[in-house]
């Protein structure tokens, strides 16, 4: 019985050295015959995993249309080794390139979900600085969260947050979506500053498709407004979706993110 897109085989790499060595765990599938079209490469959001339904979404597009697929767990989340509070942009954009490094991955449509979508901007710009632009074919953006730490969590901290991260270094906040709390530190915060993007033009080098609920309660969908504000050379699409949320994973939501895809692999 051939395996379903969640069963796709556990691999692992090592990325740091010493205290700061963290196991990553991906899941990559391979599609046979090879393919000529971009592999599918997803970055996934805070606090989520490889498992969630968008990124098993993205794999069976995948074995649909008989291409590649990668998908991996930041330290900390998912299957993955490491501390959560270890987390940092910086470090979680090291363990991306790594991963496609490992994987091979020659060209990619990258689709990133909320931070995901920060961290897949990040990644590009490391991979211009290699030399190595040629290798993103696109970009699909999920509800995009770049520099949500400065734009979207430093302006709205209150008193008692501010106070816990100059006493414990991190606060807390409830979550919608787990029964554990969101733990946001001083490392990811001062880190956040450093990786910022919408601090002048973002030029990717490839076609990029926002998808953006009106109704997120996270992400504002002016956040992706001025996103796409920042990036005046690429060709840009957005899809605002009024009433989706910020997860968007509704049946309808997929069926919009394939479209976006599809669109992608006609260009490449």
């Amino acid at each position: 019985m051939s395996m379903t897109s969640a069963d796709t085989e556990i691999t692992r790499i090592e990325v740091g050295e010493d205290l700061g060595a963290r196991s990553i765990a991906m899941r990559i599938f391979r599609a046979e015959p090879a393919s000529k079209h971009p592999a599918f490469v997803w970055f996934g959001g805070y606090r989520s995993d490889m498992t969630g339904t968008k990124a098993v979404e993205l794999e069976r597009y995948a074995r649909a249309v008989g291409t590649d697929c990668v998908r991996f767990d930041y330290s900390g989340h998912g299957a993955s080794g490491g501390d959560f509070r270890d987390g940092t942009i910086s470090r979680w954009v090291e363990e991306g390139l790594a991963v496609i490094d490992h994987a091979a991955v020659a060209r990619m449509i990258i689709v990133g979900s909320s931070m995901g979508a920060w961290i897949a901007l990040r990644l590009v710009q490391e991979l211009r600085r290699r030399g190595e632009a040629a290798r993103v074919a696109g970009l699909v953006l999920i509800a995009p969260a770049p520099d949500f730490t400065a734009e979207l969590i430093e302006p709205n901290l209150t008193a008692a947050e501010i106070a816990s991260l100059a006493e414990r270094s991190y606060f807390e906040e409830a979550s919608e979506y787990s029964p554990e709390p969101n733990i946001f530190t001083r490392a990811l915060i001062e880190d956040g500053r450093d990786n910022r993007v919408l601090t002048g033009p973002i030029e990717t080098g490839c076609p990029v498709h926002i998808l953006q609920g009106m109704r997120d309660p996270d992400v504002p969908y002016t956040h992706a407004l001025r996103l796409m504000e920042h990036m005046p050379a690429d060709d840009v699409v957005m899809t605002l979706i009024r009433d989706g949320d910020h997860r968007l994973s509704r049946e309808e939501d997929i069926a919009k993110l394939k479209q976006a895809i599809g669109a992608m692999l006609l260009k490449a």
